[in-house]
């Protein structure tokens, strides 16, 4: 038997045990062969399919490009990557279309403003920002200038600023990170790997506890300001999840040998430690990490996110697969088996919020595009994990 046909033998194994076959039973009498393997990739393709084709027909893609939407989009995008599905990505052009290519729309400088706002002054507030990931990749299939020339003018006005304090809340690094490195790989713009490393290094001063090795959501949550129900400190599952999955998009496109690269994967590394034994037995994270108790039941938004950066890191050798595998199992198999309805809705989604709220109804009847969107994430990189 060779090598590879050993390691499918191995990983096949470990799925059947993990009870995420999702089929009536082996396909094949012969443990471990490439069929089984193929088998297993296909009910993941198939799970991803049948959440999006649900989540499509549901909402029209004529939505704006605010973060929650365009958070879905970067989950469609991943899922393009392993599904080939054209009717899926066309629906996130024709939404890239419907917004002009833009985030918030002001055209006077002078007023652009990056403090929580929804209306279209507000062009520097990452919430704004998130679509030009999808817009950056949309170019990559692509390429045509006015993809990404409003991405540009916005980032490279915002750039030219002396100002650090972009991303003040931890949601920020998963809208806005990442655009700066795909916009990097489209410019070659060393500006905005530099400008990258000195907002980080500002959300790591006011978000980061370097003893838990996690984020506060933003400064009001730091511990002992701020204590989640029973006196802890209190991480809030999506908050982190943001994170976590940010820093797995940005080291997909950060070079190798780029300098500032050693600080991201360490930080990435530091809080696939922390978060490992935080992992509920059925699989999901609790909305406050450190507290279960304070908003029990199962989530699927943060617990998608925190599945596909672990998955991320397993396919990239970023992370220890023996060390690292069995956790993104578990939280497979819950987004797989628990998450997805039977109609394709993706349920237990903690609704649009900033921290983990005890007495919190999150059901079979709670969804929403984000969490969606982090749904096709973990599916694609299981998918490119179960790639024979």
């Amino acid at each position: 038997m060779s090598k590879k046909k050993r390691v499918l033998s191995v990983l096949v194994a470990a799925f059947m045990a993990a009870g995420l076959a999702g089929c009536a039973g082996p396909v094949s009498t012969a443990p471990g062969t490439s069929v089984q393997v193929a088998a297993q990739r296909a009910d993941v393709l198939a799970a991803m399919n049948k959440a999006n084709r649900y989540w499509q027909q549901q909402v029209p893609a004529t939505e704006w490009a605010f973060w929650n939407v365009a958070a879905y989009h970067t989950g469609n995008m991943a899922a393009y990557e392993v599904t080939q599905d054209r009717a899926q990505l066309a629906y996130t052009e024709q939404w890239a279309e419907h917004n002009g290519w833009s985030g918030a729309r002001s055209p006077d400088k002078s007023r652009w403003k990056y403090s929580y706002g929804e209306t279209d002054e507000y062009v520097m507030f990452g919430d704004w920002q998130i679509c030009f990931q999808v817009y950056a990749d949309l170019y990559k299939l692509n390429p045509d200038p006015k993809k990404i020339a409003r991405a540009r003018e916005v980032m490279e006005y915002q750039m030219s600023t002396p100002n650090r304090d972009y991303w003040w809340w931890a949601d920020g690094l998963y809208m806005v990170m990442p655009v700066m490195t795909k916009l990097y790989t489209i410019t070659g713009d060393r500006r905005y790997l530099d400008k990258l490393a000195q907002y980080f290094a500002y959300a790591n001063e006011i978000m980061y506890d370097s003893a838990a090795q996690l984020y506060y959501r933003d400064a009001r949550y730091v511990y002992p300001k701020h204590q989640s129900l029973h006196g802890k400190k209190d991480f809030w599952a999506r908050g982190d999840g943001w994170v976590f999955a940010g820093l797995a998009r940005v080291l997909q496109d950060l070079p190798k040998n780029d300098p500032y690269r050693p600080e991201f994967e360490r930080k990435f590394v530091q809080m696939a430690q922390a978060l490992k034994p935080l992992q509920q037995a059925d699989g999901y994270w609790a909305r406050s990490l450190l507290d279960a108790d304070h908003a029990p039941g199962p989530e699927a938004s943060g617990t998608a996110f925190f599945t596909y950066a672990y998955l991320w890191g397993i396919n990239n050798h970023v992370l220890s697969q023996q060390e690292y595998l069995p956790t993104a199992q578990r939280g497979w198999k819950f987004l797989r088996e628990v998450a997805l309805q039977p109609d394709g809705k993706i349920a237990y989604v903690q609704p649009i919020g900033d921290r983990a709220v005890a007495g919190q109804v999150v059901d079979k009847q709670s969804t929403a595009h984000f969490g969606v969107g982090a749904f096709l994430l973990a599916g694609a990189e299981m998918a490119k994990f179960l790639q024979p």
